[in-house]
């Protein structure tokens, strides 16, 4: 299956997110367009809710915290995000358990 929010990076993958904060719980939603749907479960001050999308995606796609990098949106809902030392298809299979 071939994910639209999932692309090959040099070295590793890259995930389109819209990130929706102050949710009850932080999840996995559904796909909306080009984008995977995730709510975090911290406010978008100080940091906390990238903080919390960086910690969540690390230990979903098990992989340290260094691997995991906001790259565009920082201050945005629409975020990229790239995952090193991870291929497209290992991140499809542990995103989606």
């Amino acid at each position: 299956m071939n994910l639209p929010f999932l692309h090959p990076q040099p070295g590793g993958c890259s995930l389109a997110l819209k990130v929706l904060p102050r949710a009850p719980r932080t999840e996995v939603g559904e796909t909306l367009g080009g984008e995977l749907k995730l709510s975090v479960a911290a406010p978008p001050v100080d940091d906390a809710a990238n903080e919390e999308l960086i910690r969540f995606l690390a230990d979903r796609l098990a992989c340290p915290r260094a691997a995991v990098r906001i790259v565009r949106g920082r201050n945005s809902r629409h975020k990229v995000v790239a995952v090193r030392g991870l291929s497209v298809d290992q991140a499809q299979q542990r995103l989606l358990r």
